[in-house]
């Protein structure tokens, strides 16, 4: 099924993502984040079902939807580099901040960060081109949202 999603992820030189895509592809790394401590629990669940509905607008059957093919995609998909890429390639640089924001809501959604979270957040930051002040910055203003 997505076969021609990772093959055109996987090319040297990938063109730019349909918006579909570029979600799936955000969606599939918000499921990696939240996996990276092996616990994939309910409240990174729901954190990333959130997210999906108010970034996109979706219904409750189309963010469920979506977020059944971003882990179909995450568990197929061969590394972090070419999810980053794919959205660096379709994300504004200034709209970058947000999905870090995002990736940082999944990581904190059970109240604990994990070393394999840390770790994983500051390549994915680098990799989109945020620098590791702004991605502190980003993660803050997560803590201290109610």
């Amino acid at each position: 099924m997505f076969a021609d999603f990772l093959k055109r992820l996987t090319q040297p030189s990938p063109s730019r993502l349909p918006d579909s895509d570029a979600r799936l592809a955000l969606m599939a790394l918000l499921v990696r984040v939240a996996r990276s401590d092996g616990h994939f629990d309910s409240a990174e669940r729901a954190r990333i079902l959130t997210i999906a509905a108010d970034r996109y607008g979706l219904e409750t059957a189309a963010t469920q939807e979506l977020l059944a093919q971003a882990e179909t995609l995450e568990s197929e998909a061969p590394d972090t580099v070419r999810f980053t890429r794919a959205i660096k390639d379709a994300v504004a640089y200034e709209d970058r901040t947000a999905v870090i924001e995002a990736l940082w809501a999944v990581v904190l959604a059970d109240g604990t960060r994990d070393d394999a979270e840390n770790a994983l957040l500051r390549l994915v930051a680098n990799l989109l081109g945020i620098n590791d002040r702004d991605s502190a910055l980003a993660r803050q203003r997560i803590e201290t949202r109610p």
